[in-house]
């Protein structure tokens, strides 16, 4: 005699949805399972970057950058030579373990941005996450950029780190012009690469100023002056959004008819005639 087919066993909570398929909740309790598996793996991975970045400062001031080895820095931070190069190419990509990351928030901060915060502000936040990394360790920042100043393989990685971040901002203000204040055309790509390089240059002076008093004094504050310095240089080029741009003042001279005239030198740099305009409209 034949006996009865078993149910199958449905978790408590979860649903079963004709033809045997998953139903929504179970379909976002899987989701949420591989969103957290993937959180741990990252943490588990900074984790070890770090821990071998931390084995690779200690050698490289101990015996010197140039008589350290990789075998001696996975032994140090006790894991095999195969775990370091999972982690990092060379011993020089050692010394900076966050940078990728840093990286990802960097880029999740301009995703994030408020549909009508000024471009320039956004780029700014974004670039903090850098300030963030390095004042999270002082101690440790100090003698990162000590060891950067003595090793010239360590410096041209840092400049290396230092390219991606200004990709990054570059993109993301080539997509943010005021067409009513705008220039030619061809000078969109320029415009965007500046005041992205000007960003950066602006953060990394004073983060260097900041590592050369010894970590010492309020860094974000320091960071707000300068910036606030390179909004006023580049600002009249990059408004917040091309929606907006009927609001301008020259988009109201336009509406209205007006005419507006202003003089220049010819040999004027291109910043300084649409500051001139800019002054101009803001009379008008």
């Amino acid at each position: 005699m034949s006996q009865p087919a078993k149910s199958a066993r449905v978790p408590r909570g979860a649903t079963i949805e004709s033809g045997g398929a998953p139903g929504p909740k179970a379909a976002k309790d899987r989701r949420e399972t591989v969103s957290a598996g993937a959180r741990r793996a990252a943490a588990q991975r900074l984790t070890m970057r770090r821990k071998l970045a931390a084995a690779a400062m200690e050698l490289f001031a101990s015996k010197g950058y140039e008589a350290t080895t990789v075998d001696e820095i996975a032994a140090t931070a006790g894991v095999a030579r195969r775990t370091f190069f999972r982690h990092f190419r060379s011993k020089e990509e050692a010394i900076f373990p966050d940078h990728d990351d840093t990286l990802v928030r960097a880029a999740g901060v301009l995703d994030a941005a408020p549909p009508h915060e000024n471009p320039l502000d956004t780029v700014c936040r974004g670039i903090k996450e850098v300030m963030r990394m390095y004042a999270a360790s002082p101690a440790v920042s100090v003698e990162r950029y000590r060891l950067t100043r003595e090793v010239p393989a360590l410096r041209e990685r840092e400049i290396a780190s230092v390219a991606r971040y200004e990709r990054l901002f570059t993109r993301y203000l080539l997509g943010h012009f005021d067409e009513a204040a705008h220039h030619a055309g061809d000078d969109d790509p320029l415009l965007a690469e500046v005041a992205a390089s000007a960003v950066v240059t602006a953060h990394n002076h004073v983060l260097r100023r900041w590592l050369r008093g010894g970590a010492q004094g309020d860094l974000e504050a320091q960071l707000d002056h300068a910036f606030a310095i390179v909004r006023e240089t580049f600002g009249t080029g990059i408004g917040a959004g091309r929606p907006a741009q009927e609001e301008t003042p020259a988009a109201s001279a336009r509406a209205q008819g007006e005419v507006l005239v202003t003089v220049a030198r010819t040999d004027a740099p291109l910043d300084e005639v649409m500051r001139a305009i800019e002054k101009a409209l803001k009379k008008t």
